[in-house]
């Protein structure tokens, strides 16, 4: 990008401190990039205050796991490259009072209803696209498109599970709902059984778990010792080997690595209300996202790969990744990343580059990651959790070495329910007057409460992104609102922002512990 555009856009954002946009910005021209720093999300730009620590979520120091990041550094400091100083993420400051009451109730229950899912492979297929497919045939049916075990019912491979979604991004009061799916390479599935032993098996690798359990399964018909006891009986736990099985016998278990060919297909939705005020998954989409596992790399490969991350950073150099056209991005690390989003009509099209680059800043380096990925860490350990997602079957259980619900020490060290302290609704619901967490709430309330929002805010949250949607500003920023966001920067300098406070550091993990019981803890 040429400088002198650089040092203008620079120029120009800087003047908009504490300022409200009243109308969209003009779109780039074809073949300029608004923010060659997107990987930066929006939620790193939000003001701490010296004492409220959302970034611990995405930045943390784990010893002992491929991933060699150990950003937790940056929950203490602003480090960011000259140009990613600035908040480009414009739609940030925007006000959609006005252009969301222009949508009726009506309308946009009618566009959340109505899926945009089942035309895109189609048209892919007429066009000159020769990236990835989607293949899952009914995705858009959500939980009626699986079986009871999460297996796709079109035979396609693909298996859901249940998750936590990650705070407080993918929270639906903070105006998305989504599911992900997985699928292992052909050789991991020649049976349903096979596949799902090593799926099990899988799971024990990301979690870094001895032993899991398992469905009961017949270690004669199988010929093979599961439970690792001597003997060939019927088999509740499946101890982790050091090879997965059947014909994928010569690859390699790798404690937090998934084996080359795994894919995931993880889709974004609107917020969806059922006639009696339920928030659940609804039949369109926001956005739909793939990432297929290119090429398996060492652990040693990985670190040196990370150092190289951590050198270049220090250097205050942008970050380049290797765009592969109709497939994405390769992000460095042996992944392609891919995705599909709204076009002004509501029909899912390919990203276009800079709309892709934006997944790279949570797909590429950030300490918490487990090869590069979130969800399948958080999946209820066992059987229970092969299943299509259903947050009323889960419980906030906390991070690993925690004792307190994942969401009520997200609650008090954030100071709100999102990064950016501004859903008014959790705050009045979940915390007292003087901005403590209200404990009595929290501990009354349901997983699925905590998480999702009213149907008023669903909506107003519906509306909002539907905006972005006709504007097809998503290059400003997609995090669907309402007021514009107070408590984030227009602009850094890290030599005078206030940072968070050495005390308010957290160690943080992506595992959770589904083996214990939220306790009621006065020391939030």
């Amino acid at each position: 990008m040429n400088r002198c555009f650089l040092l203008l856009l620079l120029i120009l954002t800087a003047c908009r401190e504490e300022q409200t946009i009243d109308s969209p910005p003009p779109l780039p021209a074809a073949g300029r990039l608004h923010n060659v720093e997107a990987i930066v999300p929006p939620q790193c730009y939000t003001k701490t205050e010296s004492r409220f620590n959302p970034c611990y979520v995405c930045h943390q120091n784990q010893d002992g796991r491929p991933n060699t990041m150990a950003d937790g550094s940056l929950q203490l400091e602003y480090a960011f490259s000259d140009v990613g100083e600035t908040n480009h993420w414009l739609n940030l400051f925007r006000d959609f009072t006005d252009a969301v009451a222009a949508y009726s109730d009506a309308d946009i229950d009618t566009w959340v209803a109505t899926e945009n899912y089942t035309d895109l492979a189609p048209r892919l297929r007429k066009s000159e696209w020769r990236g990835y497919i989607p293949d899952l045939k009914d995705l858009h049916l959500g939980a009626d498109a699986f079986d009871g075990e999460g297996f796709a019912l079109d035979g396609s491979g693909w298996v859901a599970f249940n998750y936590k979604p990650l705070p407080s991004t993918f929270w639906p009061l903070n105006g998305a709902t989504d599911d992900v799916m997985i699928r292992l390479p052909a050789v991991f599935r020649e049976s349903r059984e096979l596949y799902r032993l090593n799926l099990a098996l899988l799971e024990a690798a990301i979690k870094d778990l001895a032993e899991i359990t398992v469905n009961p399964v017949d270690e004669t018909a199988l010929n093979i010792d599961l439970d690792g006891d001597g003997q060939l009986s019927r088999a509740v736990v499946l101890k982790r080997g050091e090879t997965y099985l059947g014909a994928a016998s010569d690859i390699p278990v790798t404690p937090f690595l998934y084996p080359e060919g795994t894919e995931f297909l993880h889709s974004v939705r609107y917020l969806g209300i059922t006639e009696d005020n339920r928030i659940v998954i609804p039949p369109r989409m926001k956005e739909l996202r793939y990432m297929r596992k290119i090429r398996f790399l060492s652990p040693a490969a990985l670190a040196h790969r990370y150092y190289t991350e951590k050198r270049e950073k220090q250097a205050g150099e942008l970050p380049q990744f290797v765009a592969l056209e109709d497939r994405g991005f390769n992000n460095g690390f042996g992944w392609e990343v891919l995705g599909f989003i709204e076009d002004k009509d509501g029909k899912l099209r390919p990203q276009k580059f800079e709309e892709n680059l934006f997944c790279m800043g949570c797909h590429g380096t950030v300490g918490a990651t487990i090869d590069q990925t979130f969800a399948f860490a958080r999946k209820p350990t066992g059987p229970k959790g092969w299943r299509y997602i259903d947050l009323t079957q889960l419980h906030d259980a906390p991070t690993l070495g925690e004792g307190r619900g994942e969401i009520a020490a997200y609650f008090s060290r954030v100071g709100g329910s999102d990064e950016f302290r501004q859903n008014k609704e959790t705050l009045a619901r979940f915390f007292n007057p003087d901005g403590t967490v209200n404990l009595k709430a929290v501990e009354k309330a349901s997983y699925a409460e905590l998480i999702t929002p009213s149907p008023q805010r669903a909506r107003a949250l519906n509306k909002a992104y539907r905006v972005l949607v006709e504007e097809q500003s998503y290059v400003f920023g997609r995090d669907a609102h309402v007021k514009p966001m107070r408590n984030v920067f227009t602009r850094i300098d890290p030599e005078t922002a206030p940072v968070l406070a050495p005390d308010k550091f957290v160690q943080g993990d992506l595992r959770l512990d589904w083996s214990a019981s939220t306790k009621k803890r006065d020391d939030l």
